[in-house]
């Protein structure tokens, strides 16, 4: 096994295996920086709580409020999925798609691992230090549900609904930065996001629905078997109904339907297009959450606009 192996959910040109300092490999590997699509899935929510907040007050998201939830999101990822590795070593190796990882691989040991998760840690936490105390304190909270992540595949079919749980998290923690505490309309948000979660990472795990069998891994796809498409087309128009929950909870203008109705399209076509036996093809749809997220973002900046008020 080499440093210039591509793994198998990464893009053949993805930007590590194209530019990056060989020795630098492994470890960008490890945060999964050649899979981007991740670092979108958990920073959008909190952008869209930002966004929630910000068009609740009547004013445009700051900016350097969404660099730093970016940031953040980006380092946390890669601390999660360390962790996520070491937890999963000996299951990576006997699933064709994680192989290939660093650590199963043996280019990075689990010592390694863990300073490489904690350095990435460290800096999220001088991010969050910034963000004020309700913020704070809801970082401190979610790293329970991050450490309890790895281990759901273990002990319940739905580990999709933790990872739910855990990647949405930044709603509640974008909107407490925004605006120091909490509200109904962010609850709804959050839960509008588990269910978004729910739906788009159970057509992630169609790639490993045999493998997973072989090693006793329990994921919502298994679980729901010839259902799968079902399913997911519950989850989504679940996610669908909250977030315009959300938006109508925070008083937000009329503006945000429109994207609302293109939110349910996006999600409506994914489930459509869900085949229990094609792997390549749910990557792709899975892939495709960061532009269904993006236009959640969108619209809830669109909402600042109410009739008879100007920008």
């Amino acid at each position: 096994m080499t440093t210039h192996a591509i793994l198998p959910d990464a893009a053949p040109a993805n930007w590590v295996d194209r530019h990056a300092p060989p020795k630098l490999r492994p470890w960008l590997k490890l945060g999964r920086f050649d899979r981007p699509a991740g670092i979108w899935l958990l920073m959008l929510p909190g952008w869209q709580g930002i966004a929630l907040a910000a068009a609740e007050q009547g004013r445009w998201p700051n900016p350097l409020l969404l660099l730093a939830v970016f940031v953040g999101a980006a380092l946390m990822r890669a601390a999660g999925c360390a962790f996520n590795d070491i937890v999963d070593r000996d299951f990576d190796a006997q699933v064709a798609r994680t192989a290939m990882r660093p650590i199963p691989a043996g280019l990075i040991s689990v010592k390694q691992a863990w300073l490489f998760l904690v350095g990435c840690s460290l800096v999220s936490f001088l991010i969050l230090v910034c963000l004020g105390w309700t913020a704070i304190l809801l970082g401190v909270l979610s790293l329970g549900l991050v450490a309890a992540y790895p281990f759901m595949k273990r002990i319940t079919w739905w580990p999709q609904a933790w990872l739910g749980l855990t990647f949405n998290w930044g709603a509640l923690l974008g909107y407490a930065a925004a605006v120091g505490h909490l509200s109904w309309s962010a609850a709804l948000l959050y839960a509008s996001g588990i269910f978004w979660t729910l739906g788009y990472d159970t057509i992630y795990a169609i790639q490993d629905i045999e493998d997973d069998a072989l090693a006793g891994i329990k994921s919502s796809t298994r679980r729901l078997g010839q259902h799968v498409k079902l399913g997911v087309a519950g989850f989504y128009a679940v996610s669908a109904v909250l977030v315009i929950a959300a938006a109508w909870v925070g008083s937000l203008g009329p503006l945000f339907l429109p994207f609302a109705g293109a939110f349910a399209l996006h999600l409506s076509r994914q489930a459509a297009a869900v085949r229990l036996e094609d792997g390549p093809g749910a990557l792709k749809l899975f892939k495709s959450n960061a532009v269904a997220g993006l236009i959640v973002v969108a619209g809830l900046v669109a909402g600042l606009w109410k009739p008879g008020v100007s920008f």
